[in-house]
């Protein structure tokens, strides 16, 4: 299943919910004792291999001293122990940026791919792809730049995300945010323009447009 979004694009909308609104049952890996220098985080007796822990996941560090209390992008996996992080940049392709070096770090990476998975579903349904719709003969790995539809799986995740969280603490705050990335979701869908190949030669043969969901041959 492919995803449209990772948690690091939920990370540059709302950052609380990678610190105190996050999901204890969609923690990959936490801990106490870690290091950190430079972009280089470090926790002896951690497995971000085995945590199943990749780029563009998001760690929460908070330092006994209070000089780290924050989330930041996972640039890279670099063994069982240690990772390159950095703070969150405007974007992917510009330099890593190291956080303030630290001891005594409490960590968590905490995820929203369940999430995630959920909103792909639910696009390639609203498009008549697979696996959303599994009559079709297009599939979402056909798609040739799925960057079209990041913002609108950004937005369905953070809209159920809060209704999830509006439902547990009937805060009506968090109701308002969920109505709120609706209404955003259901603008960047209209928005989106879907370039499908099907021969697998890199070349355009059908277009759906979210507008009108109406497939268009090129």
């Amino acid at each position: 299943m492919v995803n449209f979004s990772n948690d690091l694009d939920i990370l540059r909308y709302e950052p609380v919910l990678f610190g105190g609104l996050h999901l204890p049952w969609q923690i990959l890996a936490s801990g106490t004792g870690g290091a950190l220098s430079g972009t280089t985080f470090t926790a002896s007796g951690a497995d971000f291999v085995g945590a199943t822990v990749t780029a563009g996941h998001v760690i929460y560090l908070r330092s006994a001293d209070g000089i780290l209390d924050g989330a930041y992008e996972i640039i890279s996996v670099d063994s069982a122990t240690q990772l390159t992080v950095s703070v969150i940049r405007a974007h992917s392709d510009d330099d890593v940026i190291a956080p303030a070096a630290a001891t005594d770090i409490f960590y968590r990476i905490s995820t929203f791919a369940p999430q995630a998975s959920e909103a792909a579903y639910q696009l390639t349904e609203y498009f008549g792809i697979r696996p959303g719709n599994p009559e079709s003969i297009y599939d979402a790995e056909d798609i040739l730049d799925t960057a079209v539809l990041k913002r609108a799986s950004v937005f369905s995740i953070l809209s159920s995300v809060y209704a999830m969280l509006a439902s547990k603490a009937e805060d009506e705050n968090f109701w308002k945010k969920s109505l709120h990335y609706k209404k955003l979701f259901s603008r960047a869908i209209e928005r989106c323009r879907l370039s499908i190949d099907v021969g697998g030669d890199g070349v355009a043969d059908v277009t759906k447009s979210g507008s009108s969901v109406k497939l268009v041959r090129d």
